[in-house]
């Protein structure tokens, strides 16, 4: 705490909204009573060429993994996708948040990429850009031959974060030296956190698109909500997607 210096636990820790004057504080029954929260549908938007969503857009990425017993409908969508060169905007609500993402493929893999809202996004206002620049054929020859000369196919894993590499031997250093705390001693217990739920995918798109069909035709609209995983692992759908991080295969990073 800022003001008495005593350690606050975890699970009496609330969010707060400070509009410069007022706070709002938000507790979790206040977040999950949002109908974003309570929605557990993935929606489909529409269907976009892939050129048009902006790179600039691109947040997180998950994999969407098949069920190994019927990946039919999977490696459909991932076909359709691929010959339509066709992006699939959704929206679904992950961690308290209601997100926009690309449905998109990757080699063999669907991947699902959240976007950036659109005022999240700054415009790039330079007024030195405005003026006109004369730039003659000679020093363009020169720029276009420095880049040929360092041209070359990427490849990630030819690059290291020479940062972490050094910040993850000074925290194992310390680990020796004994110099840490004990975590839940100093800053409490963290709440469990059970991984997730299992999102049914092609339930929830099929479920998406029987919404547009009925509403494009003036029809009643239904809902089906998507299927948790059960206590032994199954989901008792037979076409499941997984929501996988795709993360590197390393650990995770210090920080």
């Amino acid at each position: 705490c800022e003001i008495d210096g005593e350690v606050v636990p975890y699970q009496d820790i609330d969010k707060a909204y400070d509009d410069g004057e007022q706070t709002v504080v938000l507790t979790k029954d206040d977040l999950s009573s949002l109908p974003s929260e309570r929605s557990r549908e993935i929606e489909v938007v529409e269907f976009v060429p892939s050129d048009q969503v902006d790179l600039l857009t691109l947040d997180k990425a998950y994999y969407l993994e098949p069920d190994s017993s019927s990946p039919k409908a999977y490696v459909l969508l991932r076909k359709t996708l691929e010959q339509t060169d066709r992006t699939a905007i959704v929206r679904f609500s992950l961690r308290q948040k209601t997100r926009l993402a690309a449905l998109r493929v990757r080699g063999d893999v669907l991947v699902l990429q959240t976007l950036l809202w659109a005022d999240e996004v700054r415009e790039a206002a330079f007024p030195a850009l405005d003026e006109s620049v004369r730039i003659s054929a000679k020093e363009l020859e020169m720029s276009a031959s420095l880049v040929d000369s360092f041209s070359k196919d990427f490849d990630p894993e030819e690059f290291t974060d020479e940062y972490q590499q050094e910040l993850r031997t000074l925290i194992d250093a310390k680990l020796e030296q004994g110099d840490a705390l004990d975590t839940d001693a100093t800053f409490g217990k963290a709440e469990d956190d059970d991984g997730g739920e299992v999102i049914d995918l092609m339930e929830a798109l099929r479920a998406s698109v029987e919404r547009s069909r009925a509403a494009r035709a003036g029809g009643p609209t239904t809902s089906k909500e998507t299927s948790k995983t059960d206590a032994d692992g199954s989901t008792g759908n037979d076409e499941v997607a997984d929501t996988k991080s795709a993360a590197k295969k390393k650990g995770s990073k210090a920080s």
